[in-house]
C-alpha cells in the first residue's frame, strides 16, 4: 500500500506519495503528464530505477503511483515545494512548461527558470538533464525558443553538471494539420518551402534519450542536439498520407499573413502568437537550425515520422 509523507506544514503545497521502494538510484522527472516526461519516466522505471514524478495536482500522479513511482506535488513557481521534490535525488529531468495563454509568458518562463535553478542548487542535485530546443544558442529572432534559452542560462549558471537537450521540431506538432489533411485532403503547412527537409524528432525518442542521458556521468555543461532517423519535408508527409489513405493529399503552404488567424482561438495569448510567428519564420529562413559545432554532440532517435503520423491520424 502507498503511504503519504508530508514534508511541510502546509500539506497542500507539497507532498510525496511513496510507491515501491528500492535501493537503486532515484531520478526526478518533471513534466510527467506530457509526452517527453512520460516517456522518460517509463524508460527509467523499465530500467529498474526509482522514479519520482513531479505533478501540479495529486490526482495526476495516480497512474504513476500504480506503476511504482513516487509522486511529488509541486509548482515551478514555489521554490520550497520544488526543492523538496528534488531532495535526495540522484538527478532530475527538467521540462519547463510554457504558459501560452499568458501575455507574460516570457517573463514567467524566466521566473520559473530561476526558481528551478535555485531549487536544484539548494537541493544539491548531482546532475540535471533539461529539454531545450534547436536554435536556443541564438540570442534573438527565435520566438518561443527564447524561453528555452532562459532555462539553459539559469541551469548553466548553477555549477551543477547539466546536459541541455536541444531537440529538433517535434513530429507531434503535425497533429492538428494531419487531422485537417484527413478531413479535407489537403495538408496545410507552416513550414516552407514544401520540398525542404527539416530535422524532426518524436517525443518518445526525446524522453527515452533524456532518461538514458540522466543515467550517465559528465562534468560541466554538455549540449546534445537531438533529431530523428531522417529529415522530412511537408511534401514527404503529404505523400505518405496519400499512400496511407489511397487518395491524393496536396501540401499547401500557409501564407504568413494567415498564421495568426490559423492558431487564434486555441488559447494562445497575443504574445504567444507573436512568438510562434517569429519562431516559425526563423525555422523557415534557416536562422533556427542545427549547425556543426565541435562542442555539441548529436544523438539520433529511432522513431520514424510514419509511425507518429499513424498515431496522430487516429487520436
Amino acid at each position: 500500500m502507498d503511504s503519504i509523507v508530508f514534508l511541510s506544514m502546509n500539506p497542500s503545497s507539497f507532498l510525496i506519495r511513496r510507491g515501491i521502494m528500492s535501493t537503486t538510484e532515484l531520478y526526478v522527472v518533471t513534466g510527467a503528464t506530457g509526452r517527453t516526461g512520460s516517456a522518460a519516466a517509463n524508460t527509467l522505471l523499465n530500467a529498474g530505477k526509482r522514479v519520482r514524478v513531479v505533478v501540479r495536482d495529486e490526482s495526476q500522479g495516480d497512474t504513476w503511483a500504480a506503476l511504482g513511482a513516487e509522486v511529488a506535488v509541486a509548482d515551478f513557481t514555489n521554490h520550497f515545494s520544488l526543492c523538496k521534490a528534488f531532495s535526495d535525488a540522484d538527478g532530475a529531468y527538467i521540462v519547463s512548461p510554457p504558459q501560452y495563454s499568458s501575455e507574460k509568458l516570457f517573463s514567467q518562463a524566466e521566473a520559473m527558470a530561476r526558481s528551478i535553478a535555485d531549487a536544484a542548487t539548494n537541493a544539491k542535485l548531482p546532475k540535471l538533464v533539461a529539454l531545450s530546443s534547436i536554435g536556443a544558442e541564438q540570442p534573438n529572432g527565435t520566438g518561443w525558443i527564447a524561453m528555452n534559452r532562459m532555462l539553459e542560462e539559469s541551469l548553466s549558471s548553477t555549477g551543477i553538471p547539466v546536459t541541455l537537450l536541444r531537440a529538433a521540431y517535434f513530429m507531434e506538432n503535425w497533429g492538428a494539420l494531419v487531422k485537417i489533411a484527413v478531413e479535407q485532403r489537403q495538408l496545410p503547412s507552416f513550414l516552407s518551402p514544401l520540398d525542404e527537409k527539416f530535422p524532426m524528432i518524436a517525443t518518445a525518442d526525446i524522453g527515452r534519450i533524456a532518461a538514458e542521458t540522466l543515467c550517465e556521468n559528465w562534468e560541466g555543461v554538455r549540449i546534445i542536439d537531438l533529431e530523428g532517423p531522417a529529415r522530412y519535408s511537408p511534401n514527404d508527409i503529404a505523400e505518405y498520407l496519400s499512400l496511407k489513405f489511397g487518395e491524393a493529399i496536396q501540401p499547401a503552404s500557409l501564407p504568413e499573413s494567415d498564421w495568426a488567424l490559423s492558431i487564434a482561438g486555441q488559447g494562445f495569448s497575443s504574445a504567444a502568437i507573436s512568438g510562434f510567428i517569429e519562431m516559425t519564420q526563423g525555422i523557415n529562413s534557416g536562422h533556427i537550425a542545427f549547425h556543426n559545432r565541435s562542442n555539441v554532440k548529436r544523438r539520433t532517435g529511432s522513431v520514424k515520422l510514419n509511425a507518429v503520423i499513424d498515431a496522430l491520424a487516429v487520436e
